[in-house]
């Protein structure tokens, strides 16, 4: 059975270079193939998108069924993603590895959160004398990482707090570390994002809390931010429902939306490196993706943006980009997405691992 072989001209989005590139099979070369079938004469390419905050497995209700999963994962790869960090998901996705129809998957586990301090049917909910070992056993459930969740409602208080004791998140932090698995946390308020970054967490979830301070203790540490930024909007909703009960923390989550774009601001500029996600699960839909490029595109630029989606994001998650052997896994823009970021949302090609994906995508082949 012969290989098939594919060529594409056009500009590295990245360089801003005219390239041939090859594809044989499901790998790239830079090698003239003879008898390669001309997919693309004029596009823009890019690497597959990174979908750095995403849930495949989660719906609005907890867990979903495989079927529903599977839709998920279709969704993502039809808006050009080829790469998601699954940042928390309540079912075991690991039956999707090695399929071309889905992107791959880096896996967090479970969120972890605090007894009844999270959405229901999300976390692993444990008390802090059992959050270290827990940590533990969902590094091991992973691809390299544990999701906590840092800081939720306390209707104690009537404010976000803090989920854990500074002490236990710490321990927790070394606890993965010491199972060779980096950790994130959603943080939404000031304190628990303040508290981890110094425990020496390795990402930030949200981050809508962030100060000076902790954006230079986060540079410091090289601490990553994933903002999710498109997806705080929904913060005035969150106000709006509790009101009533919880004034306080309705005025709070007002607060940190209204300075949203002043705080991640603050983050670029100072050096924090920032990487796109979605939250897609839940109750946010997948392939969602360029949403997110786009509200990281009106803080930061297009290029940015780009970037924080595709070839930092992959170098940041140790995974090839578009070099000589690399998976071939990218996509190709019908016009110059630095100019006009919303040109990915009409892909003319999604490439994975060798397969040509199916779906909305329209594929001429010349």
């Amino acid at each position: 059975m012969t290989t098939p072989a594919y060529h594409l001209h056009g500009v590295m989005v990245e360089s801003g270079e005219p390239t041939d590139l090859w594809i044989v099979g499901d790998t790239l070369t830079y090698d003239k193939v003879p008898g390669a079938t001309t997919l693309v004469e004029d596009g823009w390419i890019l690497p597959g998108l990174v979908d750095a905050h995403c849930h495949i497995g989660l719906g609005p209700e907890g867990p979903v069924d495989q079927d529903v999963a599977e839709t998920q994962g279709h969704e993502d790869l039809n808006a050009g993603v080829t790469l998601v960090r699954d940042a928390g998901s309540p079912i075991d996705t690991h039956w999707l590895d090695g399929r071309t129809d889905v992107p791959r998957i880096i896996r967090a586990g479970r969120h972890v959160a605090r007894t009844r301090r999270y959405l229901r049917g999300y976390a692993v909910e444990v008390d802090p004398e059992d959050l270290v070992e827990t940590v533990r056993l969902q590094a091991r459930a992973g691809d390299g990482w544990v999701k906590l969740v840092g800081d939720w409602i306390d209707r104690n208080v009537g404010d976000l707090a803090p989920s854990w004791p500074v002490e236990v998140m710490a321990q927790a932090v070394q606890a993965a570390h010491e199972e060779g698995a980096r950790v994130t946390a959603h943080c939404f308020g000031e304190e628990s994002v303040y508290h981890l970054v110094r425990a020496g967490i390795d990402c930030i979830e949200h981050g809508s809390g962030l100060d000076q301070s902790t954006v230079d203790e986060m540079v410091s540490r090289q601490v990553a931010l994933v903002p999710t930024l498109d997806n705080l909007n929904i913060f005035p909703g969150i106000a709006d429902q509790a009101e009533d009960k919880f004034p306080v923390y309705a005025a709070h989550m007002r607060d940190l939306y209204r300075r949203r774009h002043e705080t991640m601001t603050m983050a670029i500029d100072a050096g924090v490196q920032v990487y796109a996600g979605s939250d897609a699960g839940g109750i946010r839909s997948h392939g969602s993706v360029i949403e997110e490029i786009s509200a990281l595109s009106e803080v930061g630029g297009a290029e940015f943006a780009l970037g924080a989606a595709a070839w930092r994001a992959r170098t940041w998650l140790g995974e090839p980009s578009l070099e000589e052997g690399a998976p071939a896994d990218l996509i190709v823009a019908p016009a110059d997405p630095r100019q006009d970021v919303s040109v990915l949302s009409n892909l003319s090609l999604v490439v994975r691992s060798g397969s040509l994906a199916a779906g909305p995508v329209s594929i001429t082949v010349r």
